[in-house]
């Protein structure tokens, strides 16, 4: 085992990897070293694929190289996620470890432990709060003094929101000289699945809070990511029922991946010094459109919502889901299917000019492909490679970071470069 550091890594590319994949061998970490190795030429990126068999690695990286024929050469590193002194082998040698190796409360958190001792930056598609409190409890002084930048939710969730509300307060201020004191996300139109990754994550933080009356606390709060406990703001629990949105004009029922989006974006801003204010305020809902059609749909999907999260409660239930029903984890869908898909995000947000008026942006994020998987694997890869190439130019310290506070700019100039599209508009 390699000793740990002792001050801040200088990000200067002497590592022998740029990026090392962790779960290069699954689903979505396939996808994700696909479209790694189609970034090759940048930077002459130098990629790495870890896992804990290096015969599947091997078919992993042949496949690569039909994208790409360098591949075949690319380095293969074993590493299990129970097996520490092979996660510190690995961490040692990169500049960034992208992971892929879900439920992270299950198999991540000896692979934070390990990049966080070495300074080695990170990013991960956890959308687990309650994994993600663990590691700010176990780890933030040490990720400080190391220099490491451990950046969760990197996926669908939770760079949507993030990215979305930081490019809003951003305009906002560059307007009118002052944050937006509140921003709305509505999650609208979309077409794909659910991962089985996100399902297999979703089964463990039921099974947890089951059992353990303090994650029930954390899932409950939200403000649990904020760095102090003492530091909240106006915002309650996540919406629960129909409800009509004026600004929006659209009927609006809840969105499951709010509680974890919300407690991202809080802790955003907490880490920004609270750039959007102490008292700002921040919920997310899923738009389901106008009228009687926009209302009926609103109230078929939350009561769809709350039988299937009844049902998962009742462990005989869970496990003959998990079982015979949900995807499980390694499974997906097909190349067709997922080239079909897409996502589209509103945001509003309110807030004041100078003089007292009343100031309303508008914004709009948009992905192509399945957001689960086509779309993630694109902002886990634009987050690692923002990490690896333009980490000279982040002035974000070591800490357990979220993607606006650590990338914000870079990482919204890579995406859109990428073909997402990230928008404001003034009304």
């Amino acid at each position: 085992m390699s000793g740990p550091a002792t001050n801040p890594r200088v990000r200067d590319r002497s590592r022998a990897y740029d990026i090392v994949l962790f779960g290069a061998t699954g689903f979505t970490g396939k996808l994700v070293a696909e479209y790694l190795v189609r970034h090759l030429d940048e930077g002459a990126l130098r990629l790495a694929l870890a896992g804990r068999d290096l015969g599947k690695l091997e078919g992993v990286r042949a496949g690569l190289a039909a994208i790409d024929p360098r591949a075949a050469s690319l380095p293969l590193l074993r590493a299990d996620s129970a097996d520490r002194a092979s996660l510190d082998a690995l961490a040692a040698q990169a500049s960034v470890v992208c992971t892929t190796v879900g439920p992270y409360a299950r198999y991540g958190a000896q692979l934070v432990g390990a990049c966080v001792a070495h300074g080695t930056d990170y990013c991960d598609l956890t959308g687990e709060v309650q994994f993600i409190r663990r590691m700010i409890d176990a780890h933030q002084e040490e990720a400080e003094r190391t220099g490491a930048r451990i950046v969760h939710c990197c996926g669908f969730d939770s760079i949507p929101s993030d990215l979305g509300t930081f490019m809003l307060q951003e305009a906002m201020r560059a307007r009118h000289g002052a944050p937006l004191d509140a921003v709305h996300f509505f999650a609208g139109e979309s077409r794909g699945g659910v991962s089985g990754g996100t399902i297999a994550s979703m089964l463990t933080l039921l099974e947890e809070a089951k059992r353990d009356r303090a994650v029930r606390r954390i899932v409950g709060d939200p403000y649990a990511l904020v760095p102090d406990a003492a530091t909240r703001g106006p915002d309650g629990s996540d919406q629960r029922g129909v409800r009509h949105d004026a600004a929006l004009g659209m009927w609006t029922g809840p969105f499951v991946m709010a509680a974890i989006n919300t407690r991202i974006v809080r802790r955003t801003n907490a880490l920004l010094g609270y750039a959007y204010g102490e008292g700002f305020h921040y919920t997310e809902a899923m738009s389901t459109g106008k009228g009687p059609a926009g209302l009926f749909r609103a109230a078929a999907m939350t009561a769809g919502l709350g039988a299937a999260l009844g049902a998962l409660q009742i462990a005989p239930l869970r496990s003959l889901l998990a079982k015979h029903v949900l995807p499980a984890p390694g499974e997906g869908p097909s190349a067709e299917a997922r080239e079909k898909g897409f996502f589209v995000v509103r945001l509003v947000g309110e807030g004041r000019a100078g003089d007292g008026a009343k100031v309303v942006l508008r914004g709009r994020v948009e992905g192509k492909g399945d957001p689960g998987y086509a779309s993630t694997a694109r902002m886990l890869g634009e987050s690692a490679l923002c990490l690896a190439l333009d980490g000279a130019q982040l002035d974000a310290p070591g800490g357990i970071r979220t993607p606006a506070s650590t990338m914000g700019p870079l990482l919204l100039e890579r995406l859109r470069a990428a073909g997402m599209v990230f928008r404001v508009e003034e009304t």
